[in-house]
């Protein structure tokens, strides 16, 4: 990882994300759904982990984007230098009222390998580590508990401990238009995302 005083300088101008969501029609960003609340993932390549998301009941809409790092709106390119910090992400917009932050986790958990450190697979990186970053600090406890008990589970399994970042969120860049929903966009794109086929326990706190 690099440090603040050594990652790219970025830019000021933001990368805007598209007026709509290609798969489900709605805004991208929060402020469109009051009431809504918001998870940020990082689970590797973010061309499979947004799929994982935008069909679920209760997720209002998904985008892709830069998080966790130091440089401020950054281009795809430089995240994939390593030199900016920075992990792949979703972040998703959701309802509270029809699905629940465990719910998501478990998600979220069960659908890549959060014990590899900085990779996901074939895909070797900063840019493609293991990540939940949550806007309120009384999440923190919800996440800590969710991978408690999947690292449970996952010994029974023969895995090794998780090295998931779990922290509150910072800022989110959006990731350039393209990225956004390109699985729907290209159905035979790439898609190196891989569970490790342990079910991850929910129920185990509120959330």
């Amino acid at each position: 990882m690099p440090q603040r005083e050594n990652a790219l300088p970025g830019r000021e101008q933001a990368i805007e994300p598209p007026p709509a969501h290609f798969v489900n029609g709605r805004p991208l960003r929060q402020e469109a759904f009051p009431g809504s609340e918001v998870l940020t993932i990082g689970m590797g390549c973010f061309w499979g982990a947004e799929r994982k998301f935008w069909n679920l009941p209760g997720v209002l809409s998904t985008s892709v984007g830069y998080a966790g790092g130091f440089t401020p709106n950054p281009t795809y390119r430089e995240v994939c230098s390593g030199e900016t910090g920075h992990t792949e992400v979703v972040q998703i917009i959701y309802d509270p009222s029809v699905i629940t932050l465990p719910e998501l986790l478990k998600v979220f958990w069960e659908n890549h390998d959060p014990t590899q450190g900085m990779r996901q697979g074939n895909d070797v990186g900063t840019q493609y580590r293991s990540a939940v970053y949550v806007p309120h600090i009384e999440q923190l406890p919800v996440v800590e508990a969710s991978a408690r008990a999947f690292q449970q589970a996952l010994e029974g399994s023969g895995y090794g401990p998780i090295t998931t970042e779990i922290a509150l969120a910072g800022p989110y860049y959006f990731a350039e238009e393209y990225h956004q929903q390109y699985l729907a966009k290209n159905p035979d794109g790439y898609c190196g995302l891989g569970g490790t086929g342990v079910s991850c326990p929910i129920g185990v706190v509120n959330g």
